[in-house]
């Protein structure tokens, strides 16, 4: 087989990368007033991700006037933990109408975003809502229905679209070289530190997070309708709970106070960390949500493997699978069409060596050995009836979820009105109809039968995405 190795990035690539760098320096002008934040739901996202990072990177820009959170005890950390020295509420609305913010960012527990999305909206206010969206049609359904309303506008914070990988694939499907595209398979592994995870906190009941279907996969769902760029149409999915929850043998009471520390392979220690244990452990008296729960507990009631297919307005389909006790973290996709296939994978370990010891030859070849630490993902790509392949470099970003976390940041509060040539920005749409694959997967499951999208929300599937 012949091969196009080690290719420099395309000029296609190289243009991706340009449309997301964003002009730091393009600050607001100096008779401008800050935009002025409130942020309900004082948990680790919250805090961190839209809370101390916001405050650090933009605090030339923005101002958080107030906080918000059921808990006290949390409340008063997160003015530490983010910077920020604003009054703190337990009254969503005394918090609105007292601070008037021009933003409000909610990361509360998923099922409850509803709720202060549509008040936000209701007393005036845009949103900002960590994803997903909500955990269930009748909830977006209420959204839809209130930003119609209200006249306000939801902002979705989906990084992974942002991120240099994913920006170059759907640079790459722009350019057509597949022909019609007919099918995606994407496969997500989350190892057995991060994938039990979920299952230790509030995400392993349904009636919090919707199951990872819809808290986790959202994610996947919506770079599926980006790349693809349609809308889905029928959704069939099998889950089920066959390793965590009840099916161990032995549970304690939580992990700071179990009689199995020794034996149980996923103990995990919260004292090891004073910010996680401050900030949950010392706050638990006031509204007793446990961090470090036994991820055996009987009352787990999400799917631990899940497999969902979806078929698209534009007639492609997907055959999506997510696994949440893998022995490593990594990603797998690949696209199908009439003249060839893309592919693409990220941490997948015998890839990554081999990667690594490509990357070394070529380097001792070319006598640059200081290449080979140079760190880049990569895109294949082959068209039909044609031995020869060609493998595009894109080098590596550092930053979290490949970049896109500054990007996403940078786009909504350094620059909004930055060039979106491949509408990266995520708005109310988007958000229902990444939330509304995993409800609909859900429903599949549980009512063992095909789930037409249209049947949930009055959103109607078309064949070109946002239409």
């Amino acid at each position: 087989m012949k091969r196009r190795d080690f290719l420099s990035t395309t000029a296609g690539v190289a243009a991706v990368a340009s449309v997301l760098s964003n002009p730091v320096s393009a600050a607001i002008s100096a008779k401008d007033a800050k935009r002025k934040i409130c942020l309900v739901g004082t948990g680790i996202r919250g805090t961190s991700f839209w809370g101390k990072r916001i405050q650090q990177n933009y605090g030339d820009l923005i101002e958080f006037v107030g906080l918000c959170d059921i808990n006290p005890g949390r409340l008063e950390l997160a003015k530490t933990t983010i910077g920020v020295d604003c009054p703190v509420f337990t009254d969503f609305d005394k918090m609105i109408t007292e601070t008037k913010p021009d933003l409000v960012i909610v990361t509360t527990v998923d099922s409850t975003h509803h709720q202060y999305i549509i008040r936000s909206m209701e007393l005036g206010v845009d949103v900002l809502t960590e994803k997903p969206l909500t955990t269930d049609e009748v909830k977006a359904q209420a959204i839809i229905d209130a930003e119609k309303r209200t006249g306000k506008k939801v902002i979705v914070g989906f990084n992974y679209r942002y991120g240099t990988l994913f920006s170059a694939i759907k640079e790459q499907l722009a350019q057509k070289p597949l022909g019609q595209l007919t099918s995606v398979d994407f496969h997500w592994y989350l190892n057995t530190y991060h994938g039990a995870d979920y299952f230790r906190r509030w995400h392993g009941e349904r009636d919090k997070g919707g199951t990872l279907l819809v808290h986790k996969s959202t994610h996947h769902f919506d770079l599926l309708n980006w790349l693809i760029d349609s809308d889905p149409v029928e959704v069939v999915a099998y889950g089920a709970l066959e390793h965590y929850g009840k099916n161990n043998k032995f549970r304690g009471l939580n992990c700071r106070n179990c009689a199995y520390t020794d034996k149980c392979q996923y103990y995990w220690d919260i004292t090891r960390s004073k910010r996680t244990f401050e900030l949950y452990c010392e706050n638990e008296k006031y509204d007793g949500y446990i961090r470090d729960n036994c991820l055996w507990r009987e009352d787990i009631d999400i799917y631990d493997k899940m497999a969902v297919q979806i078929k698209y307005a534009n007639n492609v389909q997907v055959s999506y699978s997510l696994t949440t006790y893998s022995p490593y973290e990594g990603w797998r996709i690949a696209f199908n069409g009439r003249n060839g296939r893309i592919e693409s994978w990220e941490d997948i370990p015998w890839r990554r060596q081999e990667k690594i010891n490509q990357a070394e030859l070529h380097a001792a070849e070319m006598n640059q050995n200081d290449r080979g630490n140079i760190r880049y993902d990569e895109i294949f790509w082959q068209e039909n009836f044609n031995r020869d392949f060609e493998i595009i470099k894109v080098e590596s970003s550092r930053g979290g979820h490949g970049g896109g976390d500054t990007r996403l940041q940078d786009k909504i509060f350094r620059n909004p009105d930055m060039p979106d040539p491949y509408r990266h920005s995520a708005g109310s749409r988007d958000g229902v109809m990444s939330a509304i694959i995993g409800i609909a997967a859900r429903k599949s499951i549980e009512e063992e039968r095909p789930v037409k999208i249209e049947e949930l929300t009055s959103i109607k599937p078309h064949p070109k995405r946002g239409v």
